[in-house]
């Protein structure tokens, strides 16, 4: 079982065979961490979304043991599981003939709250993913864009206050600047609602930029790697992890490296920049705002206060301490 400091589900040696003698997923050892965001990321077939659909019984493991917050979830009813727990898949699943409000308060009506509190929280809720109740709670589904009705399908997912939120593909099925603001809004919503969430994704930009951990899947149902994304870019378990995560991963990595004070040379007293990040950003925002300006000299500040300057020269000469860090520390890894 991988390590895990707090864990909310634990998948321990759990497996999926199919009559026909198909194996979907082998031997499974996975720890999610309590508040944290895991990705399940790997080519088509490889038995993530079944990773999945077993958390919630959608599909019932062949053998092994499945637990959230300590409990069997094949000792507890299926149907009143999947109520405690938030589901998000990629085509929604909203009801069309049913107001947005009405779709967004389905499980707690389901769980029986009075119909006060049902929409009360569904319009909280709407507020919560940038969808103005007012505006949008007595909609339908078909009168929403792709993307509202996509935040739509994390409202209702929300609704109950789940611990545990499971998404499949949830952004797959909207444009590519969409998806870009869908995951920035949800990433906005975990920082303040710290659920824990196994998010399924073919898309490892997506996974390094969602997950605070990410598995990699290898066709047969077989995890190859579980690692942090900083890791998962500089430290490739092997052949297969290094060849699906990309020749670009160096590029990638900067988006999960963050500043750090002695990447900073000293700015000169009295000078002013362009433009600023905070000392808590990566080395992708930083060299995102020194493309974006005229100057090669870029502030840092903390607390308001500029601590330092970065540089093209610092930004690379950061990236590669970064991943020289973890080629050393993968020499020096115990066997």
């Amino acid at each position: 079982m991988q390590p895990s400091e707090d864990p909310m589900i634990v998948l321990d040696g759990v497996g999926k065979t199919y009559p026909d003698g198909t194996v979907a997923v082998q031997e499974l050892d996975l720890a999610v961490p309590r508040g944290q965001v895991v990705c399940l990321v790997g080519p088509s077939g490889c038995g993530k979304s079944t990773t999945l659909k077993m958390v919630n019984r959608l599909i019932e493991p062949t053998h092994g043991t499945i637990t959230i917050d300590g409990r069997d979830v094949t000792r507890v009813d299926p149907v009143e599981l999947r109520r405690h727990i938030g589901y998000v898949i990629q085509q929604v699943g909203l009801f069309p003939h049913q107001t947005i409000r009405t779709n967004v308060a389905t499980v707690p009506s389901l769980l029986g709250w009075d119909r006060q509190k049902a929409v009360a929280r569904a319009e909280e809720l709407l507020a919560l993913v940038g969808l103005d109740p007012s505006s949008y709670g007595d909609r339908y589904p078909h009168q929403l864009s792709g993307g509202e009705r996509q935040r739509v399908g994390v409202a209702r997912a929300l609704a109950a206050d789940p611990p545990v939120l499971l998404m499949d593909e949830p952004f797959g099925a909207v444009d590519p600047i969409n998806r870009g603001n869908l995951q920035d809004e949800f990433l906005r919503l975990q920082r303040e609602l710290h659920k824990t969430v196994l998010l399924v994704t073919h898309d490892i930009d997506e996974a390094v930029k969602m997950g605070d951990r990410v598995a990699v899947f290898a066709p047969g149902g077989r995890l190859v790697q579980y690692a942090d994304p900083a890791e998962l870019l500089g430290r490739p378990a092997d052949d297969f992890v290094a060849q699906f995560v990309g020749a670009s991963r160096g590029l990638r990595r900067l988006a999960v490296t963050p500043i750090r004070r002695d990447d900073l040379e000293p700015a000169a007293p009295g000078a002013a920049t362009a433009e600023t990040v905070s000392l808590d950003s990566s080395l992708d925002d930083a060299l995102a705002a020194l493309m974006r300006q005229d100057s090669d000299v870029l502030g840092v500040t903390e607390h308001g206060e500029v601590v330092g300057v970065l540089t093209p020269r610092t930004v690379h000469a950061a990236l590669r301490r970064s991943v020289s860090e973890s080629d050393g520390s993968a020499s020096t890894r115990p066997a």
